[in-house]
């Protein structure tokens, strides 16, 4: 039985009718919600804040994984946690004092990500990724949906998996952008956990039925 997680990105879904993409999640075999937040700042894009998380928080019924791409973001974790985010992730680059955000996040009762962009080696992360419940490993450049996928990101999934088993840790492996039908098993391969997919599930004509297929890989 497959045991890699599939989590669609509502950056992606029809804002025009959410409720009822929420709802088709909820039915399929997809195993979490995947909600980016920007703030024009960290990344040159804006996204839903916390009126949309609150839709969301009534309306789902799996995982809320919250992937935070704002500066200064221990300012807002109570908010997020109060908005029903389960797992939340914040950025390598955007964190002066990773650590101390990583336990702030767990003692509000979250579980809590490290996010790094492509260029971001991950020997930056010797020193937490023992206390990380999951790396979320950009593949695009963050900011927009629908960019191409950066070839490196296996060999890097690859290294991150050794480092994970070398340190003892059991994070998880997320990989965030470019997710489809030829890259997904190369990633899964690789040693990913929790594969992100956007474009790839929302733009298909059958949403559902393309979150089976990754599901089954």
């Amino acid at each position: 039985m497959p045991n890699h997680i599939i989590a669609p990105s509502i950056l992606s879904a029809n804002f025009a009718q959410l409720g009822n993409d929420i709802e088709m999640i909820n039915k399929s075999e997809a195993d979490w919600f995947h909600i980016d937040v920007m703030d024009g700042v960290f990344v040159p894009n804006i996204s839903f804040g916390f009126p949309v998380m609150k839709s969301l928080q009534k309306l789902a019924t799996k995982t809320l994984d919250v992937h935070l791409m704002i500066v200064q973001p221990e300012r807002y974790i109570t908010d997020f946690k109060d908005a029903g985010a389960n797992i939340l992730s914040v950025h390598y680059e955007a964190c002066t004092h990773l650590h101390r955000t990583i336990y702030a996040i767990k003692e509000a009762g979250m579980k809590a990500g490290v996010a790094i962009n492509p260029h971001t080696p991950i020997d930056l992360l010797k020193d937490i990724i023992a206390d990380t419940d999951l790396i979320c490993m950009m593949s695009v450049n963050p900011g927009f949906g629908g960019q191409k996928f950066i070839e490196n990101t296996y060999n890097k999934c690859a290294d991150l998996k050794n480092f994970i088993i070398q340190k003892n840790s059991h994070c998880f492996i997320e990989i965030d952008g470019g997710v489809n039908e030829i890259t997904a098993p190369k990633l899964l391969k690789a040693g990913a956990d929790v594969l992100v997919a956007g474009n790839y599930v929302f733009s298909s004509n059958n949403p559902t039925a393309t979150i089976a297929s990754l599901k089954a890989l």
